[in-house]
């Protein structure tokens, strides 16, 4: 089976480098974004402006490999790669929840983006809370390190070495 996916439009941050950028949404919470996407798809942001979040589904195009045992950002135990949130995966999609600031014609204006300048951007879809948020919620071995996302930096540790262990 085949699966093949084009980009709605592109992700235009400040992050033009990976090593620094924050590692989270959370760590960048005042970093504001713009995703500009195709003409073609601009009616399909008609009404959009009536959330406050959208979840952000995009390609990590600057990944490439993966390993199935990685130390993550935020651990120096290696994990399973399914138990992070590591870039470098078999389908190398990453998710961002931002905040909706604006939307102009065929531009949508976010803050808490996270992401590297330039990404292709798969899909938007409004984040709903009746939809989204769990009641009893675990984090497992992120427990206790979950608030080290907040000025945790990409160090480019999951740059280069297409092995798949």
């Amino acid at each position: 089976m085949s699966i093949t996916f084009s980009p709605i439009g592109l992700v235009r941050t400040p992050f033009t480098d990976l090593s620094g950028m924050p590692i989270q949404p959370s760590g960048a919470r005042d970093v504001v974004g713009t995703l500009v996407l195709d003409p073609q798809y601009e009616q399909g942001l008609k009404d959009l402006d009536g959330f406050s979040h959208l979840i952000l589904i995009y390609h990590f195009h600057r990944s490439s490999g993966f390993q199935l045992m990685v130390e993550p950002f935020l651990d120096t135990v290696p994990r399973g790669m399914f138990a992070t949130r590591a870039p470098r995966r078999p389908n190398p999609i990453g998710l961002s929840i931002v905040r909706l600031l604006k939307v102009s014609h065929n531009e949508v204006t976010v803050k808490g983006i996270d992401v590297l300048d330039g990404t292709p951007l798969l899909d938007i879809k409004p984040w709903i809370p009746a939809f989204d948020v769990q009641g009893e919620v675990r984090v497992g071995w992120m427990e206790k390190k979950q608030e080290q996302a907040l000025s945790m930096k990409s160090d480019g540790r999951f740059v280069g070495d297409d092995e798949v262990e």
